[in-house]
């Protein structure tokens, strides 16, 4: 298949998906499949991490006609069942990415689920209790993978799909006392390094929707609760 000139992207996050809900994604996901080329979700799969509520997305998922790039949020880690949410996925056809990079049709997709931190100058440091220096170096990792993912793409336009977000502009609006667990400019530093068309990501429902690295990439925070312009559950990005 030719490379399309343009990619129509839907983007959405944090759909916490739960064993006893009564509400059901297929129709929203048959929706997307009729306006978009791609859906990329930004984690939180699931709501509290069992397999269970994994297999009743991927059954939701069958509704969707187009290619599906995801990560994994916290709450997909809650119940210690990442690797089985992950296998269940990926077997619906989910380019579950974790440090990995896919393509689709000439535009790279790169995704980690990053990790907290806090953001500039106020970003956490490695000092102090062995704790705090693990929390630091969980951080650096997933800045690292991030990295490492990216220089796997050979794609001119890429997109950088995360669960916490790499800039504290798109989280403006939650409290700033949480400010520090929503994400983390080691995020941002790594994405600057390379050429990014755009970068989606979740967990701050309360956030900003647009905002940029300090490099100009554009960051999207399309995570559930954040009103879009599309005045739908999902975003819609041009790349």
């Amino acid at each position: 298949m030719a490379d399309r000139e343009t990619l129509k992207i839907a983007a959405m996050g944090d759909l916490h998906v739960k064993e006893d809900q009564n509400t059901s994604f297929r129709d929203l996901f048959g929706e997307i499949s009729h306006v978009a080329d791609a859906l990329v979700i930004t984690g939180d799969l699931t709501d509290l991490g069992k397999p269970r509520e994994a297999e009743i997305l991927a059954e939701d998922l069958r509704a969707c006609s187009v290619p599906v790039v995801a990560v994994l949020g916290n709450h997909d880690y809650e119940s210690a069942a990442a690797e089985e949410i992950t296998q269940i996925l990926r077997h619906a056809g989910v380019h579950l990415l974790d440090g990995q990079a896919t393509e689709i049709d000439g535009v790279g997709f790169v995704g980690v689920k990053g990790f907290i931190g806090g953001f500039g100058r106020r970003m956490l440091g490695s000092f102090g209790e062995p704790a705090i220096k693990a929390m630091v170096a969980e951080s650096v990792g997933e800045a690292i993978r991030l990295e490492n993912a990216m220089r796997q793409v050979r794609s001119e336009r890429v997109v950088v799909v995360l669960h916490y977000a790499p800039i504290l502009e798109t989280v403006a609006g939650e409290p700033p006392e949480i400010f520090p667990f929503l994400g983390s400019s080691r995020l941002a530093e790594t994405i600057d390094r390379f050429q990014v068309s755009a970068v989606v990501h979740g967990h701050a429902h309360r956030g900003a929707y647009e905002g940029r690295t300090p490099g100009g990439a554009p960051v999207y925070n399309v995570a559930a609760d954040v009103e879009k312009p599309t005045g739908r559950p999902y975003a819609l990005l041009d790349i």
